[in-house]
């Protein structure tokens, strides 16, 4: 994600027409659905089912966490305040709903489904209700929200809102659908091949269907999914050489994302390198700034754990490591901010 908005920013016309691009833009369309879906996975992959009330406080403060850093990365500054007034131009800059605020909300849902649902088939029935009927329902919820506040209307969904709960909240609760069914295998690689097997039929069931790109389409939820199940089952499929040294990154993904918007968008009136450098630059030196920014952050996010005093892992995590893990110990880690 960082690397994708990186080069959005700063990539030349000339860079953005090379064949090699165009085909990376196509597959950067997984990189925010699958935020969402690893994000729900993480939620249940990471529960003791003992754990579910004791750590709804926790997710409570978690999830408004994520609202309040969402709302507060749209602060366009005093200048576009005073400028623009109280009206309906500034709450939609003010109240625009993206990734943080459509996780913050689904999370708060999700834990209070954990909490109320009890038992392994009714958590999962609760989980696939939220999963098929919030992609199914968002045209609906968009037409219903004609009409009402702009606030409301960018949360539950209308033209040129980014995140809305409809249909993205569907990627979460898909996550954690998947999580908790997995948990009725063995870890390994009979969960890695059910993650591909679920995926390649998601995939096979959408090629059936007539596409439909439109933001409120729940063929195009499917789809998406579909393709994040694949990633998850081939991470979990691969040797822990090859995955653990991106759990570093994975636990620190809050802060990356937090970090780099602002840099790359600017914030408060204060331009970033959207703005600074353009688009202007070929695709390595492109590829050099993304690298470069990513490395920044993470080297922040660490110092600012290490002033904390280091990482303290929950202690509902240190429950579900007790028992046969979801994923292998690095992938469970890694999306276990979130």
């Amino acid at each position: 994600m960082v690397l994708g908005h990186t080069l959005d920013a700063v990539l030349s016309p000339a860079a953005r027409a090379h064949p090699w691009v165009q085909q990376y833009w196509t597959l950067r369309g997984i990189t925010a659905p699958l935020f969402l879906l690893v994000a729900g996975f993480a939620v249940v992959a990471a529960l003791s089912r003992q754990s579910a009330g004791e750590s709804f406080g926790r997710r409570a403060r978690r999830a408004l966490l994520l609202l309040f850093l969402g709302y507060f990365l749209h602060w366009p500054g005093w200048d576009t305040v005073h400028a623009l007034g109280w009206g309906v131009e500034l709450r939609s800059r003010l109240f625009g709903f993206d990734t943080l605020q459509s996780i913050g909300v689904s999370l708060l849902v999700g834990a209070a489904v954990l909490v109320l649902a009890r038992g392994t088939w009714t958590r999962a029935l609760v989980l696939a209700a939220l999963a098929v009927a919030i992609p199914l329902g968002s045209r609906f919820m968009w037409n219903a929200a004609i009409g009402w506040p702009v606030e409301l209307q960018q949360a539950v969904g209308m033209p040129g809102s980014h995140f809305p709960l409809f249909p993205w909240a569907g990627y979460f609760f898909a996550g954690a659908l998947a999580a908790h069914l997995l948990r009725l295998l063995r870890p390994g690689w009979p969960q890695g091949l059910a993650l591909v097997a679920l995926g390649a039929g998601l995939l096979l069931l959408t090629r059936r269907l007539p596409a439909d790109w439109s933001p409120t389409s729940a063929w195009l939820v499917a789809f998406r999914v579909g393709e994040g199940l694949l990633v998850l089952g081939a991470v979990n499929l691969l040797p822990q050489l090859f995955s653990r040294p991106l759990a570093p990154l994975g636990r620190a993904s809050l802060w990356l994302y937090v970090l780099h918007l602002p840099v790359v968008y600017g914030w408060a009136g204060t331009p970033g390198l959207a703005s600074r450098v353009g688009q202007t630059q070929e695709l390595l030196p492109a590829l050099g700034i993304g690298v470069g920014l990513l490395a920044v952050c993470f080297a922040l996010s660490r110092l600012a754990s290490l002033l904390r005093g280091g990482e303290r892992r929950p202690a509902d995590a240190q429950a579900w490591r007790a028992r046969p893990v979801p994923m292998d110990g690095a992938s469970l880690r890694s999306g276990q901010r979130i």
